[in-house]
């Protein structure tokens, strides 16, 4: 499909071209506004003014409740609304900026990758809108706040675009640190991803990324499904209007259920991870505090208890490790007995089997302490 039929199907109308300096002057804006929010990412802002400069824009009509821009890769151009402020540049035109500078071609031009969104396998476009949203809202001083969709209460980087996504991918910074997704989101690298993974593993790396997709997907059905109603007339059949209102029902419900899943899998895998760590009075109370401070980050419903009952989990064992840690010190034993695990498993046998072993044997030790425990109390 051409970049005309494109522009149609999604109701944008071009009304003019923007001249050189007006192009500059959104150029220097905003590679300045990057440039000065991001100073550690290595990007040169005579350059990156230079690339955004080089961009074709057009001032358009854009769709009721549409973005007040758009960027597209076919033809390196951007649109903007014809209502758009060049005075005032919202965190919607740096987005589109920054999908402007973070996509890598082929030499026949074809688009390959787009930060964290792998476009040949169709992978990463959510987790890609969150980041690169997350930074726009960073990169404009835009004000977090508490926000309620979908029944859900939360709070947010990015309070009126892509809120959920943002705050998603607000928890995941929470144990990756910023650093790796923001130079992957520029860079188009596997920083982030590999960061992630190290904390994790491929597995659950790869359900969050599917899941941001999915919430990606079920919020552009909803916005069709609202551009229907705004549509219709007053005379248009009722039982078709309450099907859409219904689907649209069954979407917002999609859209809580998939949110709370993935906050859940980064709870609790993050933690878990970050839990085997611990090998010391300091890491133990680092951890503890930590697990409480995260309530800040959560998305909640009037049902939510997962949170509560992990940390009362969580709680538990932290005490078991303390214990352990009183009666034994340092607990390193653990670490060296992994490792000459995991060279065994490479040159013997399966590493399922010595995952196994492993977990029984740690179970067995702290087992003993426990019964140690029991006996010197009785």
């Amino acid at each position: 499909m051409n970049t005309n039929s494109v522009l149609k199907k999604e109701g944008i109308e071009i009304k003019s071209k923007l001249n050189d300096l007006q192009i500059n002057q959104i150029a220097s804006i905003v590679s300045d506004k990057i440039c000065h929010t991001f100073p550690e990412h290595n990007l040169n802002p005579n350059t990156l003014c230079s690339a955004l400069s080089n961009l074709t824009m057009y001032f358009a009509k854009m769709p009721k409740d549409s973005a007040v821009a758009k960027y597209f890769s076919q033809n390196n151009a951007i649109y903007f609304s014809d209502e758009l402020d060049l005075e005032n540049l919202d965190t919607l035109v740096v987005h589109e900026c920054i999908h402007a500078i973070q996509e890598i071609k082929n030499t026949r031009g074809k688009l390959l990758k787009l930060g964290l969104f792998d476009v040949i396998a169709n992978k990463g476009q959510g987790i890609n809108e969150a980041a690169v949203q997350l930074m726009a809202s960073i990169a404009t001083n835009t004000q977090a706040d508490y926000v309620k969709y979908y029944n859900m209460t939360f709070y947010t980087p990015s309070p009126l675009f892509y809120p959920l996504e943002t705050a998603l991918i607000h928890q995941l910074l929470y144990f990756t640190g910023s650093y790796p997704l923001f130079h992957s989101t520029l860079h188009s690298n596997h920083i982030f991803k590999n960061t992630f993974i190290a904390k994790t593993n491929a597995k659950i790396y790869q359900k969050i990324e599917s899941n941001f997709d999915l919430l990606i997907h079920y919020e552009e059905l909803l916005s069709i499904c609202s551009h229907t109603l705004a549509n219709s007339s007053e005379n248009q059949n009722s039982k078709k209007l309450q099907r859409t209102h219904q689907k649209m029902d069954s979407i917002k419900s999609n859209i809580l259920k998939l949110s709370l899943e993935t906050q859940n899998l980064i709870l609790e895998n993050c933690f878990q991870s970050e839990f085997d760590l611990i090998r010391d009075t300091q890491t133990l109370n680092a951890f503890q505090q930590k697990l409480y401070d995260f309530k800040k980050l959560l998305i909640t419903t009037e049902a939510y208890d997962f949170y509560s009952q992990f940390y009362h989990q969580m709680t538990n064992q932290l005490e078991e490790k303390r214990e352990l840690i009183k009666m034994h010190g340092t607990l390193s034993y653990l670490n060296d007995l992994q490792t000459d695990l995991l060279d065994l498993e490479q040159d013997h046998f399966g590493i399922r089997f010595f995952h196994r072993l492993f977990d029984k044997l740690k179970l067995l030790f702290e087992q003993a302490v426990r019964d140690k425990n029991d006996n010197d109390i009785s």
